[in-house]
């Protein structure tokens, strides 16, 4: 009779295998969903940030001689309130710019999210900007914080408020 005895042995080394092989597929499961959840979370904030950096960068970089080229790469690159107050003054702003001969040159210094809220957030950016007119003397650069509020729409996130920080 002894043999009855070690297929319950069996049984139940067999059943607890099978309870720890279910449970460490569960936990491995999570924490690769976790994983590549975490990875979609990070891949939207770095969107967020690359797209003040890139729309400060924009805005900070403009040349008489391609000023209408510089404010169309500005406009693609934001929405909103932002982009229709731009695109009103966007006119005078060239005639200005062409007729200083004005040219400037933005440099991000560096660039962090400050918040998020779903399809939203504020990124601060400090830049170096270059700035020259015809006439002036060389002027030495400048450094500029701003508070850049970015919007998803879409396939793209775009500037949607540019605020200088003190």
């Amino acid at each position: 009779m002894p043999a009855p005895q070690r297929h319950n042995g069996i049984r139940l080394a067999v059943a607890f295998s099978v309870v720890a092989i279910v449970g460490l597929g569960g936990v491995a499961g999570w924490l690769g969903y976790r994983i590549v959840d975490d990875r979609r979370a990070q891949a939207e904030l770095n969107e967020f940030v690359e797209a003040a950096r890139q729309g400060a960068i924009n805005l900070t970089t403009i040349d008489h001689t391609s000023v209408d080229a510089d404010i169309k790469r500005i406009l693609d690159s934001s929405t909103g309130t932002f982009r229709d107050d731009f695109e009103k003054r966007s006119q005078t702003f060239a005639e200005v710019v062409k007729q200083a001969q004005s040219t400037s040159e933005g440099t991000v210094t560096s660039a962090g999210l400050e918040s998020r809220e779903g399809d939203t957030a504020q990124v601060l950016v400090v830049m170096s900007v270059n700035m020259s007119n015809a006439g002036a003397a060389e002027q030495s650069p400048r450094s500029w914080r701003m508070r850049v509020g970015v919007e998803q729409t879409g396939d793209a996130a775009k500037v949607s408020d540019v605020q200088l920080v003190s």
